[in-house]
């Protein structure tokens, strides 16, 4: 027996030993059927190899949906994380000044974020004034403010939008940076003016309209409860 038939018999032996693991390579079956295929001509039609097209190709489209959805997960848990870690860190402060504090570093890193902004609404004084940003976070505005600025449905309590003129008075040096902004209503009690959280991100895809805003509402309930508290 010739070297060349030993070849062919040890490679024959490996195959058939590992017969699933050619089963398991597309490549190769892949050019099997290219083989089988040709060694039939090209008057004929092999039903079987596009029923097997089709399923490879409908295969690949699970693939990649399955993909995107692990990756989905994946954003949704960082981002529940990153949700859960600012409240407990917001829960730390004991008073108001300690809470904007938190939301001018803590807050903001934690949620990586360009600018948080906290505005008040507060009665008017006799005389009409812009909105005045104090301590880095704080904005106190006229009444109205809240819904002018928001500009939409004032029954949803979370607005996500992709912003290309970013107010200053609102979030101050890092308008410039600010590519998309996220809008939580604050409801402080039925005896105070309203207020708003604004959240500014230098990435402009952090928060479109297209997106859900369960964990978002979360965190301005979170909020509420915790200025409730501070300024009683």
């Amino acid at each position: 027996m010739s070297s060349t038939a030993n070849l062919d018999d040890d490679l024959r032996a490996a195959i058939v030993a590992r017969a699933d693991a050619i089963l398991d390579d597309r490549d190769v079956m892949n050019a099997l059927i290219a083989a089988n295929d040709q060694a039939m001509g090209g008057n004929v039609v092999d039903l079987r190899g596009i029923a097997m097209d089709r399923l490879e190709s409908r295969l690949d489209r699970l693939r990649d949906t399955h993909e995107t959805v692990v990756s989905a997960a994946y954003d949704n848990l960082a981002g529940t994380n990153q949700v859960h870690s600012a409240v407990l860190r917001l829960l730390d402060a004991d008073d108001f000044d300690t809470g904007l504090q938190l939301l001018r570093g803590g807050i903001a890193a934690i949620l990586r974020l360009e600018s948080v902004a906290l505005v008040l609404e507060s009665a008017p004084t006799g005389t009409a004034a812009a909105p005045a940003r104090l301590g880095g976070v704080l904005t106190l505005a006229e009444p109205g403010f809240v819904a002018r600025y928001i500009g939409t449905d004032m029954a949803r309590q979370v607005t996500l939008r992709v912003n290309s003129a970013p107010a200053p008075q609102v979030h101050g040096r890092a308008a410039d940076k600010v590519r998309s902004e996220a809008c939580l209503q604050l409801h402080l009690g039925d005896d105070r003016l309203p207020g708003l959280l604004v959240l500014g991100s230098a990435d402009p895809h952090q928060f479109e309209p297209k997106q859900g805003t369960d964990l978002l509402a979360f965190f301005a309930g979170a909020v509420e409860r915790c200025l409730i508290r501070w300024l009683k």
